[in-house]
């Protein structure tokens, strides 16, 4: 009903900062400082992603820099006293990387750095070649949509579509992303999609909707020809 739903390519940073396999500890540390990233892809070949290396990769050899961990420890945590002895991506990363495809929406995105605790992700396109990189925030960029904006959408893609009779007594205004539907309309009906494909739209917060029915119920929908 509503226009294309935005995708990882339309919020992701096309500009990545990665490393190799052989990078080392200490560069890969002044790459996140300088960048202000909290993870890095790591490419070889012609940008194939192979890993990611994190912060939380990188911090356990300053966790067990003054005192090693005990036996007990080291076989609770394998993985991460491995890492304190590491120098190179290629020890570091973690492998194979949790990677997303640009054409993916958003809402897919949000769910598989919940699901795999990430908050990065890179994007590559069907043969593992790094196009880009998505983060938390990167999607959250769709609710800085302006309200003019997100009130242009609504009328028409849902309230000229859903109402095209009643249109004109349809009143959208829109908020700090909150959306609300005033005014009568024919089929009551159809008022549940309005808010259904109304809350659909990127970047709205919430949705209130006041629509009335009219005294006359009538389908509020444009009949066909006879053939």
């Amino acid at each position: 009903m509503t226009s294309t739903p935005y995708t990882v390519a339309d919020v992701m940073s096309s500009r990545v900062i990665a490393v190799t396999p052989s990078t080392g500890f200490k560069d890969i540390a002044a790459a996140m400082k300088r960048w202000k990233v909290t993870a890095l892809p790591v490419i070889e070949g012609e940008g194939r992603v192979v890993g990611v290396v994190s912060e939380a990769d990188l911090l356990p050899k300053e966790e067990f820099h003054e005192h090693g961990p005990g036996l007990v420890e080291q076989m609770r945590r394998l993985g991460d006293t491995a890492k304190a002895g590491s120098t190179r991506a290629e020890e570091l990363m973690t492998a194979p990387a949790v990677t997303i495809r640009p054409d993916a929406t958003l809402p897919r995105a949000a769910r598989l750095m919940a699901d795999r605790h990430v908050k990065r992700l890179p994007v590559v396109d069907a043969d593992g070649t790094l196009q880009g990189m998505v983060s938390r925030a990167d999607l959250l960029k769709v609710f800085l949509r302006t309200d003019e904006e997100l009130t242009a959408e609504i009328r028409h893609e849902v309230v000229e579509r859903l109402f095209p009779l009643s249109r004109k007594t349809v009143r959208v205004t829109v908020s700090q992303g909150i959306a609300t539907l005033t005014g009568e309309v024919r089929d009551r009906d159809v008022t549940p999609m309005a808010e259904h494909f109304t809350r659909s739209v990127e970047g709205i917060v919430d949705v209130r909707c006041r629509l009335q029915a009219s005294r006359e119920h009538q389908p509020d929908v444009i009949p066909l020809p006879p053939c």
